[in-house]
């Protein structure tokens, strides 16, 4: 009987173990970088063309390798590392299974050229799905430089599951990104379709976070560090005030590898506590250095996941650190029991003397004298013990009821005294029941719920999803027929974004404009808006495009439609009445009307009910009639 377990093929286990090592481009992004970087590189340069489908270069001037070394990293389990099992719990490096290589050569086009500083030749190799096409001697600068082409062609299934361009290049662009940041003594720059992104310039970790993500940055951070046993601890956090409704700008490096942690995430919240509103988000870009021991990285893929040996006391250190960081510059506030604010020297008041009060006595008064006419008495200014300030001024008396009636006997004759009625009720004219009352037509319970009577029984309308149905369609309408009117401010507003959202809004511009925005211009880092939809506010501008980004954060849709639905679900939601909000009259007999007028009135934008009918014969049945 023949075997039925076999050995794979080096070229087809090289592309199972791809599936694990090479997800996107953004993989081949990150791998390429961080071998750069253990290279000791001071300069590295990315070139992508068509979000790393076609294109993904990364030069540096890192130590190269030799002939040998060259033809040998593209081997399975190949890694200059490890030597022995122990090393996998001191690892200092990104890179140590020795598998991305490999894995990258089997399902791409690779282009490698390398030579190191005391050699006077390179090396210059072409791999093509796992074969040598080429191996032959180069001139070449110091350093190396990788090229992944034609990213699948071998496996076009993989190929097909990849998202819009707009979506793999903001993949690439958060990769690029953490590297960047865990690494500012290096000098990053990256190019997309020709056109330079990133130019990052060897700086410290602020300037480098400021440079990624904008000049307003400087403004909203705030620095945390700790220094103990277990852990280094340094970084900065943003304000409250300046927190998202989106999770893009928190960050965790440990030992300059970024990683994801809901646990220690847990703990910034924690610290946070009380300060933040429902669902915003606060920025953090936190650095910790922990002996490699004390953690194993080698639990993920990817390596973003780490298991720590001390968790607890880890929480606890930065949960406290970053309390302390918010007291310490005044962002939290501080409770002393102790102070009293009250009597806190005025600045203008710092370097005057204290004016001493004079003292006057009147040594022959005395109250108790009987010889004292009360006529002398009343003349008599009594003295008091301390004098008054020169502005104090005695208030004037007020004239008694009875002055009030003065003048009115005049040449002995007396005023007829005067009647007033009494509190019984006069009878009506109309009886009670014939007196047209006016009828209230809606009630707001809870304000939360608009009821209102109809022919059958009521109606009970959940006035959130109401309103998101008629905001829906009214930008819906908008969008599709071109035709939305605008209200011009007076002074245009700024916002600050970072790269890639300012990149989301140059793409959305055109549809946001048939919404009735109008933008003056988009630069590097900010927007200029000088033109809102009716029905916005200039405080809800910020508000509706964060969460109209947040919601795009995992790309726009392709069709002009599914686009134009998208936003106008994002800014129906952001801009409806919310739970809570009381309704005049009024308002609610609009809301009532308005959601009736919509095509489909039964459901919000998101699928959910928007009211329910309640029927006599189903109160009836409540009372057991």
């Amino acid at each position: 009987m023949s075997s039925i377990i076999q050995l794979l093929p080096d070229h087809v286990a090289n592309q199972i173990a791809a599936g694990e090592v090479v997800q996107r481009p953004a993989s081949v992004v990150k791998e390429l970088l961080e071998n750069a970087v253990d290279a000791k590189a001071t300069d590295i340069k990315l070139i992508v063309k068509d979000a790393g489908k076609s294109l993904i270069q990364v030069i540096d001037n890192g130590i190269g390798m030799s002939i040998t070394d060259s033809r040998l990293c593209f081997e399975r389990h190949a890694t200059s590392k490890i030597r022995h099992a122990e090393d996998l719990f001191s690892l200092h490096t990104k890179g140590f299974r020795g598998e991305a290589l490999a894995s990258i050569a089997a399902i791409a086009h690779v282009e490698m050229k390398t030579k190191q500083e005391q050699e006077e030749l390179g090396t210059h190799i072409i791999i093509e799905g796992s074969k040598f096409v080429s191996q032959e001697p180069a001139v070449l600068p110091k350093g190396t430089s990788f090229s992944v082409k034609n990213l699948f062609f071998n496996i076009p299934a993989r190929r097909n599951f990849l998202k819009s361009d707009t979506v793999e290049q903001r993949y690439i662009v958060d990769e690029f990104q953490r590297v960047a940041m865990a690494h500012p003594n290096i000098y990053f720059t990256m190019y997309h379709n020709g056109s330079e992104m990133f130019n990052l310039p060897i700086s410290n970790f602020r300037q480098r976070i400021v440079n990624i993500f904008s000049g307003k940055t400087n403004e909203k951070l705030v620095p945390a560090k700790e220094e103990t046993e277990i852990v280094n601890l340094h970084g900065f956090i943003g304000k409250p005030e300046f927190s998202k409704k989106n999770r893009g700008e928190q960050f965790f490096f440990v030992n300059n590898r970024f990683i994801k942690s809901g646990y220690l995430h847990h703990a910034v919240m924690a610290a946070y506590e009380g300060l933040l509103s429902v669902g915003a988000q606060p920025s953090y870009f936190l650095y910790l250095d922990v002996p490699p021991h004390t953690i194993d990285i080698n639990i993920h893929p990817t390596k973003t996941e780490i298991k720590f040996d001390d968790e607890h006391a880890l929480y606890a250190i930065l949960r406290s650190s970053i309390k302390h960081s918010l007291g310490q510059f005044n962002v939290a506030p501080v409770l002393d029991f102790d102070r009293d604010p009250n009597l806190d020297t005025p600045y203008q008041y710092q370097n005057k003397e204290a004016e001493y009060p004079t003292i006057q006595v009147d040594r022959q008064y005395n109250p108790f004298s009987r010889d004292t006419s009360e006529s002398e008495l009343t003349k008599q200014k009594p003295s008091k013990s301390f004098a008054l300030s020169s502005n104090y001024k005695k208030p004037e008396a007020q004239p008694s009821w009875e002055s009030l009636y003065v003048g009115l006997k005049q040449d002995g004759q007396e005023i007829a005294e005067m009647t007033f009625e009494n509190d019984a009720v006069t009878s009506s004219l109309f009886e009670e029941n014939e007196i047209e009352q006016e009828v209230k037509r809606t009630y707001q319970i809870k304000k939360k719920y608009i009821v209102s009577p109809i022919k059958s029984g009521m109606v009970i309308i959940n006035q959130k999803r109401a309103h998101e149905r008629i905001l829906y369609e009214e930008f819906l309408t908008s969008m599709t027929v071109h035709q939305a009117s605008s209200q011009q401010m007076l002074f245009p507003l700024q916002l600050y974004y970072s790269f890639a959202e300012i990149e989301l809004l140059a793409e959305l511009k055109s549809s946001l404009e048939n919404t009735g925005f109008i933008f003056e211009t988009i630069n590097e880092d900010n927007v200029v808006i000088s033109g809102l939809p009716i029905n916005v506010t200039e405080s809800e501008i910020s508000i509706v495009l964060e969460e109209l980004l947040s919601d795009l954060q995992d790309g726009i849709p392709d069709s002009s439609f599914s686009q134009n639905d998208t936003i106008a679900k994002s800014m129906a939601k952001s801009l409806a009445v919310k739970t809570g909000a009381y309704l005049t009259e009024k308002e609610q007999e609009n809301l009532v009307h308005n959601l009736f007028a919509c095509r489909e009135p039964n459901v919000s934008p998101f699928q959910k009910p928007t009211f329910i009918t309640m029927s006599v014969e189903d109160l009836d049945k409540k009372f057991n009639l």
